[in-house]
């Protein structure tokens, strides 16, 4: 009944009404003094009695009504002084979640809808969505072929809904701009590393599991990616790809035709999903590979969550109280229960029913 809760440390938020746990306290002395005297009288009884075959009397008779119904009150008292105790539980630690966010310029293609970026960014409201926020934090860095960290890591919802809602419209690196053309996957999960070791340096080592969660179509990437695995790989901070896009893909629009709902000039270059690439970086980086429009956002941010909570440490041992209030309620109504189960008498079960009613109004009146 109560699990994991030290007795010892048993508290009462309302102990002015423990007083009227002399009614119950009379009353089992009288019940003790009835139970003696039944005891005498049917020693007595049978003494004088002579019968061929001697029946074995009831040891409670009809007290043992009256005891469920007194053990009943008693927990109904119990129960008004709003009892709690401390509860001691291992705590887990939560999760570091960084995400590495692809913003070259095949993320304009709109072969998923409306285009892989905006696409991207409506996954990373529902992952974000999908954290505690009491221990988990998230970090938020973007590449093409330069980074751009954007969040550190944080607990603070607002701070990253803030930026995403900055973000979500369309990637901070134009179409005009050189280092838009590349997919420089080493810097960033090199810029992820730098994020995980500047709060380090802050705030010390944190025991949440530590997890990359890199969002790219992998399109021309440069870089030695290998050298950022090992990195990443050094400090068991593993790494889930999730793919946007399509194997078949589309051309990625001309800078001019940005902001219209149609598009009418492309560029000759066609973006594709680079599928094996991706794959080949979530199996050298310990992660597992995803891909968007597979499965539902919500079942995606919790196989996520859920695979970097596996890798969460213990931030020992955590003390709190517990109330105690609905058990002892409920141990009220089971000896109640048990007194009707017990009673045959018709008197009983409408003290019984008149008692409980008075009982209960009297709970409801004290506690609000």
């Amino acid at each position: 009944m109560f699990p994991g809760i030290d007795i010892k440390s048993l508290q009462f938020g309302e102990p002015r009404y423990l007083w009227l746990l002399v009614v119950p306290a009379f009353l089992t002395i009288l019940w003790t003094i009835q139970l003696g005297r039944r005891r005498r009288d049917n020693r007595e009884f049978w003494s004088r009695r002579k019968l061929p075959l001697r029946r074995q009397p009831s040891f409670f008779g009809g007290l043992l009504f009256w005891l469920f119904l007194i053990f009943s009150v008693t927990f109904t008292i119990v129960a008004l002084a709003q009892p709690r105790a401390a509860v001691s539980f291992v705590r887990t630690a939560g999760l570091d979640l960084v995400i590495l966010q692809d913003g070259s310029a095949s993320m304009y293609t709109r072969d998923v809808y409306p285009d892989r970026w905006q696409r991207s960014m409506q996954f990373l409201h529902v992952l974000a969505e999908s954290l505690q926020w009491n221990n988990d934090r998230i970090a938020l860095a973007l590449f093409a072929h330069i980074a751009a960290p954007q969040v550190r890591l944080t607990t603070d919802p607002n701070t990253f809904f803030f930026f995403w809602d900055h973000l979500k419209e369309q990637s901070p690196f134009p179409l005009q701009d050189d280092n838009t053309w590349d997919t420089n996957i080493e810097l960033g999960v090199y810029w992820g590393v730098r994020l995980i070791e500047k709060d380090e340096q802050l705030h010390g080592r944190s025991a949440n599991g530590k997890l990359f969660v890199l969002i790219s179509d992998g399109q021309t990437w440069s870089g030695k990616i290998d050298r950022a695995l090992k990195l990443a790989r050094a400090r068991d901070i593993p790494i889930t790809v999730i793919g946007v896009g399509t194997t078949t893909g589309g051309f990625i629009p001309e800078a001019s035709a940005l902001g219209t709902r149609t598009v009418q000039s492309f560029s000759s270059i066609r973006a594709t999903l680079d599928r094996d690439s991706l794959l080949s970086i979530a199996r050298a980086g310990d992660g597992q590979y995803f891909e968007l429009g597979r499965q539902s956002d919500p079942e995606l941010a919790t196989a996520i969550i859920k695979e970097g909570r596996s890798r969460a440490g213990s931030i020992g041992l955590q003390q709190s109280f517990e109330d105690l209030y609905w058990q002892c309620l409920l141990i009220a109504a089971l000896f109640l229960c048990l007194a009707v189960l017990t009673s045959s008498d018709r008197t009983e079960l409408w003290l019984e029913l008149v008692g409980g009613s008075v009982a209960l109004v009297v709970v409801w009146t004290l506690t609000h």
